[in-house]
This record gives C-alpha cells, sequence and structure tokens, in this order.
C-alpha cells in the first residue's frame, strides 16, 4: 500500500501500549491524519484516559461511543437464540464483539471522509480476521492498515522501546503492576491467553480470575433465580424487566457470585494453530442453559433438531468472522422464526459452578400436554396400540438386512 495514498485513518483504539504505539507509528510512517474510535462494549474499564491520551498526541477528532446496548440486542442475543457453541465449549464472547467494533469503524470513516481503518490485531490471531471480513462487507473499497503485518515491533519489549523513544505514556496497573495475560473483556465475557497458559498442562493461578469466585468457594445454598423470554430473548429477571445490556450484567453479577462461567480450552483458530485459552462468561452460561430450556418445552420436535444440526456452523461462522456473510444471515432468518413462539420462565438454580433447571412454563406456546405424557389413565388421549404398527415399519429395513445376513 502507498503510504502517501492514506490521508486520514481511523484506528480501533484502546489507549493501551499496542494502540498507543500504534498512533505515534501510523503518524510518522504513513504521515496521515489519525481519527481513534474507542468502543465501550461493557469492559468495565473507565475510557476517558484514552480520550485525553489521543489529544496529547494531537488527535482532533475523538470517538468514544457507548455501544453496551447494542452490543447486546443486535449481537449477543441474535447469536444466542442459535445457542451457539464453537467447538463445544466456547460461547464465543471475543467473536461476537469485533463485528460490531468493525461497523463502527466503517460508519466513522463514512462520516470523518477517511481513506482507511487500522486495528492492532496480530497476524496471528483470529481478530485481524473477523474486523477485515466485516469492513470488506460493509465497504469493499475500504484500506485497511494492519501495522502487525508491516512493523517489526514484534515484541513487547520494542514496543515499549518505541514508547519510550517517543515519550508516549504507559499506563500500569494501580498497584505498579500489570497482567501478565493478554485480555479482553466486554458484557458477554472476559478472555485470558498468553503466559503460563501458553503451557496447556499448566493450571490457571487462582488469581487470573477477575468475575467469578472458585466453585469451591461459592455460597454453600443455592441461588434461585426465573428468567423470562419474549420470541427467544431474555427479557426480565425475577419478573423484573431489563434492558439487554442490564439483564446480561446483571447475569453476570450473580452467576460471578456463584462461581459460574469459567472455561480453560484449547480451541483451533481460525488461521490454522490451536491456542489455548481460559473464558469467564457467567451471564452467557446461565443464558445458554435456560434457553435451552424454554425450547425443550415450545419448539417442535424437529424445528429444534434442526436447529442442533445447524448450530455448529453457524458458530463457526461467527468464530471467523463473517457476521455479515449471507449464510449468517441466511441461518439467523431461519432460526428466528423458530423463536416466535419461544416465550415464558424457567427457573434455575446456581450452586457452585452448576446451572440447574428446576422448571419451565409457557402459558401460550407449550407443547408439552400432560394428558398424552402421563404415565397414569390418560382416558383414550393416546392409543398405545398404534405404537405395533409404528414399530414394525420402522424395522422394516432392519428385519430385511437381518434375514440377508441370516
Amino acid at each position: 500500500m502507498a503510504h502517501g495514498a492514506i490521508k486520514k485513518v481511523v484506528l480501533a483504539y484502546s489507549g493501551g501500549l499496542d494502540t498507543s504505539v500504534i498512533l505515534r507509528w501510523l503518524q510518522e510512517e504513513y504521515g496521515c491524519e489519525v481519527v481513534t474510535f474507542t468502543a465501550d462494549i461493557g469492559q468495565g474499564e473507565e475510557l476517558e484516559p484514552a480520550r485525553a491520551k489521543a489529544q496529547a498526541a494531537g488527535v482532533k477528532e475523538i470517538y468514544i461511543d457507548d455501544l453496551c446496548e447494542e452490543f447486546v440486542s443486535d449481537f449477543v442475543f441474535p447469536m444466542f437464540r442459535a445457542n451457539a457453541l464453537y467447538e463445544g465449549e466456547y460461547l464465543l464472547g471475543t467473536s461476537i464483539a469485533r463485528p460490531l467494533i468493525a461497523k463502527r469503524l466503517i460508519e466513522i470513516a463514512a462520516e470523518t471522509g477517511a481513506d482507511a481503518i487500522a486495528h492492532g490485531a496480530t497476524g496471528k490471531g483470529n481478530d485481524q480476521v473477523r474486523f477485515e471480513l466485516t469492513a470488506y462487507a460493509l465497504n469493499p473499497d475500504i484500506k485497511i492498515i494492519a501495522p502487525w503485518r508491516e512493523w517489526d515491533l514484534l515484541s513487547r519489549d520494542k514496543l515499549m522501546a518505541y514508547a519510550e523513544r517517543h515519550g508516549i505514556a504507559v499506563e500500569m496497573k494501580r498497584d505498579g503492576t500489570k497482567s501478565p495475560y493478554s485480555m479482553d473483556a466486554n458484557l458477554l465475557h472476559i478472555s485470558y491467553e498468553g503466559y503460563e497458559l501458553e503451557d496447556p498442562w499448566v493450571e490457571p493461578s487462582p488469581e487470573m480470575w477477575r468475575w467469578t469466585v472458585a466453585p469451591e468457594q461459592a455460597p454453600d445454598h443455592p441461588t434461585t433465580i426465573e428468567i423470562g423470554f419474549e420470541h427467544g430473548d431474555p427479557v426480565a429477571i425475577d419478573g423484573r424487566r431489563l434492558s439487554p445490556a442490564k439483564l446480561l450484567a446483571e447475569l453476570n453479577r450473580i452467576g460471578g457470585a456463584n462461581g459460574i462461567g469459567r472455561t480453560d480450552i484449547v480451541e483451533n483458530r481460525y488461521v490454522g494453530m490451536k491456542s489455548r485459552g481460559c473464558y469467564e462468561t457467567p451471564g452467557g452460561t446461565i443464558l445458554l442453559k435456560a434457553h435451552r430450556a424454554i425450547e425443550s418445552l415450545t419448539l417442535d420436535r424437529e424445528a429444534a433438531h434442526l436447529k442442533d444440526e445447524l448450530m455448529p456452523r453457524y458458530a463457526s461462522l461467527v468464530y471467523n468472522g463473517y457476521w455479515f456473510s449471507p449464510e449468517r444471515q441466511m441461518l439467523q432468518a431461519a432460526i428466528d422464526e423458530t423463536q416466535k413462539v419461544v416465550n415464558g420462565e424457567v427457573r434455575l438454580k446456581l450452586y457452585k459452578g452448576n446451572v440447574i433447571v428446576v422448571g419451565r412454563k409457557s402459558e401460550s406456546n407449550s407443547l408439552f400436554d400432560a394428558a398424552i405424557a402421563t404415565f397414569e389413565e390418560d382416558a383414550g388421549a393416546y392409543n398405545q396400540g398404534d405404537a405395533t404398527g409404528f414399530i414394525r415399519l420402522n424395522a422394516l429395513r432392519l428385519r430385511v438386512a437381518a434375514r440377508k445376513r441370516g
């Protein structure tokens, strides 16, 4: 890419070491104006220091946007309608945030007349793919700058040295230390990679976890909650209606206090390598269990089974960065059609890391008929004799094959 062709770039900016160095590097290497964009998606950190650091670097256009409600309502909840789990365990907390951030980058580029966008994702990870696939899906002509694929500052020591040479302030934690892990947080989860986790045999340090108590240290008495659903989305906790972001935040609080949501996995990155990561997703863990419980009551058998067959493909699309692809949108339309009847309440007990369904009901959409399912007299609601022909017809091919073998 010809550096001189870039006059203005929108940078996804956190104010941390990496993006602070990238900001200065763009100004030097590309000689361009930089617009910074910082997204508030519930990471739980004060974002105004990012504004001050951008101003100190000479940035004139600074965006700090609260995207919490949009994140949960338009990205997290649609994904949970699909019961999406990547490789059977990962609730996709980082994956689902990237298309929203990239979408806003493209919008700001249009608003400010920028030629390009830039991000701080490394050339080894999934996030570069997620950011850029989204960007190209929304603006096929956008130019993208990925410094980690261009520069030689490929270690923390080199980044620190660059920052020192250029007078870039590097914020430390309040106790004077910095977490050794690579961490990413939003309203759905917090992730940890690197440091001791690079050895998949080593157990994570107990001090690593931020949101959840250890299950063995959780209360000795269960916490019981009820979650209300409308059209597949959670809308209330214990009868109290909450906005999507507030509901997820409250489930994070309750789940974290009960030791719920810790996961330690080795996953297959889209770029080809295996990666070990640890995740805390307390609210999402509760929601997945509750959503499947209300679906068990309200969804037709074959619709539910087809959803389960489609889910791994849907989860892979999210993980790999294809949120704005036609195939994900096609699957979402089919999934959302099934959710029209997913209405009702689920009661759960939360106990020492476990989410236990203890009740579910739907006044308008339950397909459970006690008169048919009962082990007592059913007053003719079901003719058990019908099962004879049903079984014989389904056994026909098995009987033919057995005779041939015989």
